[in-house]
């Protein structure tokens, strides 16, 4: 191979190689969400969209490339002084999206830079209007004013700024410390307080309670006396219908008489012993019982009883050889003798009633007495009043 040769291959390689280049170069594809800038002779001439696109070479030059897609931006801590000049350390992020590329590529020479710088700016102008407390509890607010602010300024840079969040607001230390004091201190009121509601509402609740049984109580122990009275008043009803249609006679009466004598002279305070009338009339229908005065055709007189003041009681002896010894003579306080034969059994409320009069009469003379002679009942000149 001659040179002639040689220098027509060089050639013609090199040719090859500039019809690839230049193909190459006026071939452009565009990705999707993305946008060429490209200058001919220098100059803007259009703005690709996403797909083929054909170039004229060496006179078309593609000058940037721009995302369409919204991007994320952290920026690092600032330090931000409050109204109540305190410094806080906040970070900012920043969500945005390019709607004009060519205003993004010639508008500003670096958009993230600039939106960084506006941001800062912007935060320490809101945050100085706002003390802490505003700070802290009013985000929603401090973004709203950041958003508004970048988007106006960021809008004939061909960037629209969706939202502008606080990621962090870092008061300085002793800040904090008295922050977590005073929530301390709030969480214990609250403590208190609940506890104290607490017990309030349980001393309630057992009030309540104790108020409904004791008018529980009180309503069973009322049902039970009615109860327990009812019960007593049948028994009573059912002793006395009994007694009625056993049709008891005198002896019975007499006998239950004298049962309940010793009952009634019970009692350290009983002074004074009162025999009812109408006993004498019972005891003698016991004394024909026992001494046999039916046989022997006479009535033996009945025993007659005689109280003294004391707990003490006489009875006069019966003889057991089928007569009676004749009674001692019964008187009166006036000195009138009292006779029994012709006393008839009444009834024993009325009796009863009668002999508590009599009771009182005796009481009320003998006090009468006492005070007269000037001596009690255990001193000299003392009598034994006799019923």
């Amino acid at each position: 191979m001659n040179n002639s040769s040689l220098a027509a291959l060089v050639v013609a390689l090199l040719f090859l190689l500039f019809v690839v280049i230049t193909v190459v170069r006026a071939v452009r594809v565009v990705p999707q969400a993305s946008a060429v800038i490209v200058e001919r002779l220098g100059r803007y001439s259009r703005t690709l969209e996403p797909g083929l696109h054909f170039l004229i070479p060496f006179v078309d030059r593609p000058r940037a490339t721009v995302d369409l897609r919204e991007q994320v931006v952290s920026f690092p801590p600032q330090p931000v002084i409050t109204s109540d000049n305190l410094v806080v350390n906040i970070d900012t992020v920043i969500y945005f999206q390019p709607t004009d590329p060519k205003a993004a590529v010639y508008e500003i020479a670096n958009y993230i830079q600039g939106i960084e710088q506006l941001t800062v700016t912007t935060l320490r102008n809101v945050i100085g209007s706002l003390d802490l407390e505003q700070t802290l509890t009013g985000r929603d607010q401090i973004n709203n004013q950041l958003r508004g602010v970048l988007d106006e300024a960021t809008g004939r840079w061909g960037i629209r700024v969706n939202r502008v969040e606080l990621k962090a607001i870092d008061p300085p230390h002793s800040v904090q410390d008295s922050m977590e004091k005073q929530m301390r201190a709030e969480r214990d009121r609250r403590a208190a307080i609940l506890t104290a509601e607490g017990v309030k509402q349980s001393q309630i609740l057992t009030a309540e309670g104790d108020r409904q049984s004791s008018i529980l109580r009180a309503e069973g122990q009322a049902q039970s006396a009615i109860l327990r009275a009812q019960g007593e008043a049948r028994a009573i009803q059912q002793v006395f219908d009994a007694i009625h249609r056993g049709n008891p006679d005198n002896k019975l009466l007499a006998y239950q008489y004298l049962q309940m004598l010793p009952q009634i002279a019970q009692g350290p305070s009983n002074k004074v012993w009162i025999v009812p009338t109408e006993l004498t009339q019972a005891l003698r229908g016991i004394g024909q019982a026992l001494g046999g005065a039916a046989d022997a055709g006479a009535a033996a007189p009945a025993p007659s009883f005689a109280g003294t003041l004391g707990n003490g009681a006489g009875a006069a002896p019966v003889s057991g050889q089928g007569h009676a010894e004749p009674a001692p003579a019964v008187t009166a306080r006036d000195g009138r003798a009292l006779d029994f034969e012709d006393a008839a059994l009444e009834d024993p409320q009325v009796a009863l009633d009668r002999a508590r009069a009599e009771a009182a009469d005796a009481v009320a003379d003998a006090e009468g007495e006492t005070r007269r002679s000037g001596t009690g009942p255990g001193g000299h000149g003392s009598g034994t009043p006799e019923t």
